[in-house]
C-alpha cells in the first residue's frame, strides 16, 4: 500500500483519514438512498492508497463514514417510535456505527499485518479478510449483516446471478478484488505477484458476467404456479396498537382482501403483526379475521402475536405468522426465529432490567424454529421482518422443503427513509441465492413479488393503501449456494485464522533460535 496523500497533510490534519472518510461516503453511495452500485468497484481505492501507516484508524474512519449515512434512519425509529430523546438516539446511533466500523478497522489492520509478516499483497488477502469479517458481523452478538458490500450488485442483472454460487459474500469478494486491482494499477506494480492478481481479477469478473448472462436464459422447465394477493394495509405505527383503531384496521384488510380475491388471488398475504390481538382467544376481532378466508374461499396468511402458557403459570410470547384454510381451519403457525435485540427482546434481560424495548407488545418475545407451513400440497417458508437479511435462515427454510418464501414485514418504523428499499434489496438477494420466488407483504410498503433472478414485480409505493396480485412459481431451481451454504466465508475465517497461527508459529521459532 501507499501513503500518497500523507505529504499534503497540513500539520493538524491527517489526510489519510480524510481519504478513508471519502471512501466511506463513496461506499454509502452504492446503497439506497443513492443506489449507485457501480461505486462498489471503486469506493475503497482512496482508503487502500492512504491506509499504510495507520490501517486500523483509516479502516475505522471509513466504516464510520459508511455506516452513519447508511443507517441514518435508525434515528427515525428511536425518536418517533422508540420514545428516545434526540440526544440519546444520536448517541445510540453513533455507538452502533462505531461498533460496526471496528470490522473495517480490523480488516485493514489484518491486511497490513499479513503483508508485513508473510509478504502477501492486499489483492490476495483483503478479499478473504473482508468476507470473513462480514460473516462474523452477521453472527456475533446476534448478528447485524446490514450493508454487506455484495448488495451493491443488486441492480446489475448479470453480476447478481452469481449469488446462487457463493451467496452475497461471493459478490463482496469480487467487489473487494476489483478495488485491490485498481490500487495495483494506480501504483503501477509490475512484479509477478501483482500481475497474477490483476489477471485473476479480470478472469473472475469476466467469468461472473458470462455466468450471469447464461443464468438468465430460459430453461424450458415448467413449475406449478399460484396467484397471490399482497395486502398493504398502510396502518400508521402510532395507530397499530391503539384499540380505538382496531375495527378500522380490520375493515381495511377485509375490503382489500375481497378485492384481491376478485382478481384471482388464491393466497391472501397480510403483513407482519396485522392483528394487534391474540388469535388464540375467541373474540369478535378474531372472528372477523376467520371470516375472510371463509367469505373469499381463499387461503389467508397473516402476522400477529401469539402466546403459550407454561406449567408454572407464566407465558411465552411469539411474533408469529398464521395460515388459515378456506374453511377457517388453522393450518399452521410459524414463529419468528431471529428477534430484534432491544426491539423484541432485551439481551441479558436480568442484568439490563432497566432497559425498555423499542416496540409495543406484551413481554419479551421467544424465538421459534424453522417450520414451513403446509398449504395444498406445497410448503411455505415465512421470514418475518428483518429475518430476510440473514442468508442462512432463508436457506434453512428452502432446505426444509419450502416451495415459496414469504416475507411479512412492517416497515412503518422506518418512515419515508431509504430503509424499506435497503431491506427489499436484501430480500431480493435471498431469492437469487436460493433460486426461489419470494412474496413480500409490507404494512406500509414496499410490497413486491420477487423472481428467482432477483427481479421485483408489482412493487408498491410506500405509505399507500392497496392490494396487488400476481403469479408466482412454486419450487426452487438448482442452486450451488443452497447446497454448500456459507462455505466461502467459513473458509475465509479459517484461512485468516490459519495465517495468524502460522505467523505465531514462525515468530515462536525465531524466538527459540535467537
Amino acid at each position: 500500500m501507499s501513503s500518497y496523500l500523507a505529504k499534503y497533510r497540513p500539520g493538524w490534519l491527517d489526510t489519510r483519514l480524510l481519504a478513508a472518510a471519502f471512501s466511506g461516503l463513496l461506499l454509502a453511495g452504492a446503497f439506497p438512498l443513492f443506489g449507485q452500485g457501480w461505486l462498489g468497484f471503486v469506493a475503497l481505492v482512496p482508503l487502500l492508497l492512504a491506509a499504510g501507516r495507520r490501517p486500523f484508524a483509516a479502516g475505522f474512519v471509513c466504516g464510520l463514514f459508511f455506516f452513519a449515512p447508511l443507517l441514518y434512519w435508525l434515528n427515525i425509529v428511536m425518536t418517533s417510535y422508540g420514545g428516545l430523546a434526540p440526544f440519546f438516539s444520536l448517541v445510540a446511533w453513533l455507538f452502533l456505527c462505531a461498533y460496526l466500523a471496528l470490522y473495517f478497522g480490523a480488516a485493514l489492520w489484518l491486511v497490513v499485518f499479513l503483508q508485513q509478516r508473510l509478504n502477501i499483497l492486499p489483492i490476495f488477502s483483503l478479499p478473504f479478510i473482508w468476507v470473513a469479517l462480514e460473516y462474523l458481523r452477521g453472527h456475533l452478538f446476534t448478528g447485524f449483516p446490514w450493508g454487506l458490500l455484495g448488495y451493491a450488485a443488486i441492480e446489475m442483472p448479470w453480476l447478481r446471478q452469481t449469488a446462487d454460487l457463493f451467496g452475497v459474500y461471493g459478490l463482496s469478494l469480487l467487489f473487494i478484488l476489483c478495488n485491490c486491482t485498481l490500487v495495483l494499477l494506480v501504483q503501477r506494480r509490475r512484479n509477478p505477484q501483482a500481475l497474477a492478481g490483476i489477471f485473476f481479477c479480470v478472469l473472475l469478473l469476466a467469468a461472473a458476467l458470462l455466468y450471469g448472462r447464461q443464468a438468465l436464459q430460459p430453461t424450458g422447465v415448467e413449475y406449478p404456479q399460484m396467484t397471490v394477493g399482497l395486502v398493504q394495509g398502510n396502518i400508521e405505527q402510532q395507530y397499530k396498537w391503539d384499540r380505538n383503531y382496531r375495527q378500522q384496521t380490520l375493515d381495511r384488510y377485509r375490503k382489500l382482501s375481497l378485492a384481491a380475491a376478485e382478481e384471482g388471488a388464491e393466497l391472501l398475504i397480510w403483513p407482519e403483526a396485522t392483528t394487534p390481538f391474540y388469535m388464540q382467544e375467541e373474540s369478535s376481532d378474531s372472528q372477523q379475521v376467520l371470516e375472510v378466508p371463509r367469505i373469499t374461499g381463499r387461503y389467508l396468511l397473516f402476522g400477529g402475536p401469539s402466546y403459550a402458557s407454561l406449567a408454572d403459570g407464566s407465558y411465552r410470547y411469539h411474533n408469529s405468522a398464521f395460515l388459515l384454510g378456506p374453511d377457517e381451519t388453522l393450518l399452521g403457525r410459524s414463529d419468528k426465529i431471529h428477534l430484534v435485540p432491544f426491539g423484541e427482546y432485551v439481551p441479558l434481560g436480568k442484568l439490563l432490567f432497566f432497559v425498555n424495548k423499542l416496540v409495543s407488545g406484551v413481554g419479551d418475545y421467544t424465538p421459534g424454529t424453522v417450520k414451513p407451513l403446509a398449504m395444498n400440497g406445497h410448503d411455505l417458508g415465512v421470514l418475518i421482518c428483518y429475518e430476510a437479511i440473514f442468508p442462512e435462515l432463508a436457506r434453512d427454510y428452502v432446505q426444509k422443503g419450502s416451495d415459496l418464501l414469504i416475507n411479512l414485514t412492517n416497515d412503518a418504523w422506518f418512515g419515508r427513509s431509504s430503509a424499506p428499499r435497503q431491506l427489499l434489496d436484501m430480500t431480493r438477494m435471498r431469492a437469487i441465492e436460493n433460486r426461489i420466488w419470494i412474496a413480500r407483504a409490507a404494512n406500509t410498503g414496499i410490497s413486491a413479488l420477487i423472481a428467482p433472478d432477483g427481479r421485483a414485480y408489482n412493487e408498491t409505493p410506500i405509505f399507500e393503501t392497496l392490494a396487488v396480485t400476481g403469479r408466482v412459481e412454486l419450487g426452487p431451481r438448482p442452486s450451488l449456494y443452497r447446497r454448500i451454504g456459507d462455505l466461502l466465508p467459513v473458509f475465509s475465517v479459517f484461512l485468516i485464522a490459519g495465517c495468524l497461527v502460522l505467523i505465531f508459529f514462525l515468530r515462536s521459532r525465531q524466538v527459540k533460535v535467537g
